[in-house]
């Protein structure tokens, strides 16, 4: 695969940040893919079919009804995936390196502050990515609660 990117793309995937994206999307994908799935599973299958009398290819009966009606889960998926993936640390250290200023990350930085026994900073970051993690998984109750009371108690 990464003859592929390299010769086709013109992408070098081992020790850039380009790398480290596109490893992180693959292995973080399957922890998109419930959330969406159960989104999808719960919408009203005579929403779609009316978009198709009414004309809308497949493509704009996606991004037109189902997609705006499936918010919460793919709002959900988005945020899981992301938070997976910043605290992440093996698919990082294989594939990004721990290159300062391209492909550090906290969760590799964490790791080196305890390799070199400095736990003040190590519970720094801990305590930043806790607190980051705390805020937007409370941002996605709040946006939940929120879509479930304009939909009636529906989500």
């Amino acid at each position: 695969m990464g003859v592929f990117f390299q010769d086709v793309l013109g992408i070098k995937l081992v020790f850039n940040f380009t790398g480290l994206v596109v490893a992180s999307c693959f292995y973080s994908l399957p922890f998109m893919v419930q959330p969406l799935q159960s989104g999808f599973e719960a919408l009203p299958k005579n929403m779609l079919e009316a978009s198709y009398i009414a004309g809308k290819s497949k493509l704009k009966t996606l991004f037109f009804v189902a997609l705006p009606n499936i918010k919460p889960a793919l709002m959900s998926a988005i945020i899981i995936t992301f938070a997976h993936t910043v605290g992440e640390f093996g698919v990082v250290l294989m594939v990004g390196g721990s290159i300062p200023g391209e492909t550090k990350v906290a969760s590799v930085a964490i790791y080196e502050m305890v390799e070199i026994m400095d736990y003040t900073s190590a519970h720094i970051y801990s305590g930043l990515m806790v607190l980051m993690s705390f805020v937007v998984l409370l941002c996605v109750y709040i946006f939940n609660r929120q879509e479930s009371h304009r939909l009636g108690g529906i989500v």
